[in-house]
C-alpha cells in the first residue's frame, strides 16, 4: 500500500505541521487513514486499553460568557438551574463513587470566566480530597493566571483543561466575549506551572473541514502536546443558538479522531460528549481511530453521557479494558505482546518506541 507521508507512518512527534499536510490527512481514504492511526496508536499506546475518566459539575450555571453551544451561559434560556460551589464533603464522596466504579481520573467543571480567589481555595482543598483517594485529579474552572496555576499545581492538581473549541477562524461565530489569545494564554500558564494539558474541541458547530484541520494543526503545533485532547461532538441544547446545528456525518467525526491521534501520537485522545448519541458501532470506529479515554459516568457537566452499565457491555464486546493509573493493564501488556509477534510491518513502528 502507498504510505501517504514517510514521518507521519513512523510517527515523528512533530510541531510543524503545515495547513497543507493537515488538510492532506482529513483527505485521505477513510480505511488507509484508519489503518495509519491505528498503527500508529498500537506503536504509543497498550491496544484495546481505554483511560477512564468522571466529570463532576461542581458549580453550575450563570456564567457570563456567551460560548453558543452551552446551556451553562447566563445569556440563553435553557431551563438549567444554577447551583453554587459545592462543599468539599460532596465532591469527596462523587470521587469515590467514581473510583468505585472504575474511574481513575476525577475532573471538576465550574461554570466561570475565571475563578475567584475565594473559591479557588475550596477547589484546591477538593483536589487535595481526589488525590488522597488515589485517583488523578483535573479541572476546567475558565481562564487561568500564572498565580492561579501555581496555587491548583500546590494543591496537587494532575491537568487542567482547557479547550480551543475550534479554529482562530471560525472562533469569533461562536464566541464573542474572550479572543482565542485568552485561551492560548490559559494553555501557557498551565504548562508553565507544571500541569498537564488536556485541550481539544467540539465538532458540528457549523464548521468546515479545514476549521477541523487548522483546530488540531494549533494544538499539534504547540510546544508540547497536550496529554489529552477530547473530541466533542456538539451535544445540541434546546435554547443555545447552536440548538438547530446540522448532524456531524459519522465518518468525518471518525476522521477528526483520527487525525488528532496521527498529529498527537503520544496524546491520549478522549471521546468526549455526544457520546450518549452515539451508536455502538460509531463509538467502536472512534476507537479504532485512535480514541483511547473516555469519560465515564451518567453525566457530562450538565449534558447526558451513557451509563456505566452499558460503558462495561460495549467494553466487554470490543474486547476493551480500562486503563489502570499507570497507563497499562496486565491484560493489555500480554495482549500487545501477542498483536506485536502477529502484527508484521502493519505494527512495525513499535519497534522505534
Amino acid at each position: 500500500m502507498q504510505r501517504h507521508n514517510d514521518s507521519e507512518s513512523r510517527g515523528a512527534i512533530r510541531h510543524d505541521w503545515s495547513e497543507a499536510e493537515v488538510q492532506a490527512l482529513f483527505g485521505l481514504p477513510f480505511m488507509d487513514l484508519l489503518m495509519h492511526a491505528q498503527a500508529l496508536h498500537r506503536a504509543h499506546h497498550e491496544p484495546n486499553t481505554v483511560q477512564m475518566s468522571t466529570l463532576l459539575s461542581i458549580k453550575t450555571g450563570a456564567c457570563p460568557e456567551d460560548c453558543a453551544y452551552c446551556p451553562q451561559s447566563v445569556r440563553y434560556q435553557t431551563g438549567l438551574e444554577r447551583e453554587e460551589l459545592m462543599n468539599v464533603a460532596a465532591v469527596r464522596d462523587s470521587a469515590l463513587r467514581a473510583k468505585e466504579a472504575g474511574a481513575t481520573r476525577f475532573c471538576m467543571g465550574a461554570a466561570y470566566r475565571s475563578p475567584k480567589a475565594k473559591d479557588l481555595a475550596v477547589i484546591a482543598q477538593m483536589i487535595r480530597e481526589v488525590r488522597a483517594l488515589g485517583l488523578e485529579s483535573c479541572a476546567t474552572l475558565g481562564m487561568l493566571n500564572p498565580a492561579q496555576a501555581r496555587e491548583l499545581k500546590a494543591a496537587g492538581l494532575d491537568y487542567y483543561n482547557h479547550n480551543l473549541d475550534t479554529s482562530a477562524q471560525f472562533y469569533g461565530e461562536i464566541i464573542t466575549t474572550r479572543i482565542y489569545q485568552d485561551r492560548l494564554d490559559t494553555l501557557d500558564a498551565v504548562r508553565a506551572a507544571g500541569l498537564n494539558v488536556c485541550c481539544g474541541g467540539i465538532i458540528g458547530m457549523g464548521e468546515t473541514v479545514a476549521d477541523r484541520a487548522e483546530l488540531l494543526r494549533t494544538l499539534a503545533n504547540l510546544p508540547e502536546h497536550p496529554e489529552s485532547v477530547p473530541i466533542n461532538q456538539l451535544v445540541k441544547v434546546p435554547g443555545t443558538p447552536l440548538a438547530d446545528c446540522a448532524d456531524v456525518d459519522p465518518f468525518d467525526f471518525v476522521r477528526t479522531i483520527a487525525v488528532a491521534r496521527l498529529l498527537m501520537p503520544r496524546a491520549h485522545v478522549r471521546l468526549s460528549a455526544g457520546r450518549e448519541q452515539m451508536s455502538d458501532e460509531l463509538q467502536a470506529l472512534c476507537f479504532l481511530a485512535g480514541a483511547n479515554s473516555i469519560f465515564y459516568g451518567e453525566k457530562l457537566l450538565t449534558t447526558g453521557n451513557p451509563d456505566v452499565a452499558a460503558d462495561r457491555n460495549l467494553f466487554a464486546r470490543l474486547g476493551l479494558t480500562p486503563e489502570a493509573l499507570n497507563g497499562t493493564t496486565a491484560a493489555g501488556a500480554a495482549h500487545g505482546a501477542a498483536m506485536a509477534t502477529a502484527a508484521g510491518p502493519v505494527n512495525a513502528t513499535a519497534a522505534a518506541r
